[in-house]
């Protein structure tokens, strides 16, 4: 299940640092969850078998990349045809800074070059550097080469993907991290007591939510945003990107897509999700639990479609909101 809308440059530099390895599944589809459409992200499961080793050949090429320019500036790299089989990373400067773990919050910079030397884009052109939660299955590629790095640190990552005409190549990206801070694990607060009728929700000893639907409950006409769990933090808008712990159900109960089975909360950007999610998650504050009703033209429209599962289907969430920036 993919968590964020293709949207132009975003999209484009968040898909080389996510894609597997070119001749391995990418895991995408087009099937749901709270994005708009699905992202060439790679949702590869935590417990996948463990990737192949770089050949020396693919630590050769990267060690010929020039990186010109200073931390805490976009640099330049030069190189041309560069092509690896597998991915691959190279240290470039250590950093000082707090020490990344599995569960932090984690922000980055970085600049995307295509194989022949070429830039596709970069965060400090944009001013928008990307967080996500260390560990997180959708960006996979990252989590070994960065835990245990320091905040400062610069990479090279070299992945294998393919072209816009489908053809193997390979991006290069130069990543520095910014940033790196724990964050709730859960929501926390004043609990709230919701209004009558609405599905119930139960909590896990660690949190995660299940729901019990009232016999022959159908969504309303219009969102339901629930709030179940009132934070102390900070309003949410709707233009900020939420690190959230969610699970979504269809109103048969079946569960269509959790963060929390995959072990880790994921960050997403409110313009890129579902409009249920924009509209029912601006204005609550930071550290809350949400309950949302979605009814289906909110979520991937009223009409059913063959190219989306859960078109033209009412959709519950149960979203703990754990940052947002």
């Amino acid at each position: 299940m993919k968590l964020r809308t293709s949207v132009a440059l975003a999209a484009t530099l968040a898909a080389t640092l996510t894609l597997t390895a070119c001749g391995e599944s990418d895991g995408s589809s087009d099937d749901a969850s709270p994005s708009a459409s699905a992202s060439a992200e790679s949702s590869a499961s935590a417990d996948a078998t463990t990737a192949p080793e770089p050949t020396a050949e693919d630590v050769a090429a990267l060690e010929a990349v020039e990186v010109d320019g200073d931390a805490g500036a976009e640099p330049e790299l030069v190189f041309s045809d560069l092509t690896v089989s597998v991915p691959t990373t190279r240290n470039v400067d250590a950093g000082d800074g707090t020490e990344l773990a599995d569960g932090m919050k984690v922000t980055m910079q970085y600049v995307a070059y295509d194989a022949a030397g070429q830039k596709l884009g970069s965060t400090w052109e944009t001013d928008a550097p990307q967080s996500f939660v260390l560990g997180d299955p959708s960006f996979d590629l990252l989590t070994e080469p960065l835990t245990g790095q320091q905040v400062g640190a610069r990479l090279l990552i070299a992945n294998p993907t393919y072209d816009a005409e489908n053809n193997p190549s390979t991006v290069v990206n130069l990543i520095e991290i910014v940033d790196a801070r724990e964050i709730p694990t859960r929501a926390e607060g004043e609990a709230v007591e919701p209004a009558e009728g609405l599905p119930t929700v139960t909590l896990a000893d660690d949190g995660a939510p299940s729901v019990e639907f009232p016999e022959g409950y159908e969504a309303p006409d219009k969102l339901v945003a629930q709030t179940l769990i009132k934070g102390d933090g900070a309003e949410v808008t709707a233009e900020q990107t939420v690190t959230a712990h969610y699970t979504g159900w269809t109103l048969d109960g079946t569960v269509f897509d959790s963060s929390w089975e995959r072990g880790e909360p994921s960050s997403f950007s409110l313009q890129g999700v579902i409009e249920g999610w924009t509209e029912g998650l601006a204005g609550q504050t930071v550290g809350s639990q949400v309950l949302l009703v979605i009814p289906a033209e909110q979520a991937y429209g009223a009409e059913e479609s063959a190219d989306n599962e859960l078109a033209g289907q009412d959709l519950v969430f149960v979203v703990d909101i754990l940052d947002a920036d």
